[in-house]
């Protein structure tokens, strides 16, 4: 009789199980053949695509403990880099830092004295690449002329159309 139980729950079991993975294809199919499903699934790809570019690892801003974390891992991580000689990847991670830096004009400050010029000239570009785009989120597309200049720190940055800089110091 006990053996006749256990054979009993497992048909039973058996039985629910296979009902439960028809009904879960038989609820795909009914959604996937919605006119509506490709159309939401578009948006919400694009949302979270604006959401990924947007935070891409970037800590929870009102934990402090967070943003210090990530700030050390990222200017660790563009330190080692660019000691390996990956300077772009390296600049990436420095600039990175600088977004979430609570002193951003000291941070450049340090990295222009620790940083050969040509990186730290790749990591102005970055950082102009990142205004550019912040600026095209909110206001519009911010358009650089022939050659503009801005203040930072002792140094004037001057950047080309063609997206380079260069750097002259004051002193």
């Amino acid at each position: 009789m006990i053996e006749m139980n256990k054979t009993a729950i497992g048909i039973a079991a058996g039985v629910a199980g296979t009902l439960f993975i028809g009904y879960c294809i038989y609820f795909d199919k009914k959604r996937r053949s919605d006119p509506e499903y490709k159309k939401k699934v578009r948006e919400r790809r694009r949302r979270n695509k604006k959401i990924g570019t947007a935070k891409s690892g970037v800590p929870n801003l009102n934990d402090h403990e967070a943003i210090e974390r990530y700030f050390l891992q990222e200017i660790q991580l563009g330190e080692t880099l660019i000691a390996r000689g990956d300077f772009e990847s390296g600049v990436e991670h420095l600039a990175n830092a600088i977004v979430v830096c609570g002193q951003p004009a000291r941070l450049l400050q340090v990295l222009q004295s620790s940083l050969p010029a040509q990186v730290f000239a790749m990591l102005i570009v970055k950082m102009q690449e990142f205004g550019n785009r912040a600026a095209e989120g909110n206001d519009g597309p911010i358009v650089l002329g022939q050659s503009s200049e801005q203040q930072l720190d002792g140094a004037k940055i001057i950047e080309c159309s063609s997206g380079n800089a260069s750097i002259d110091d004051l002193e």
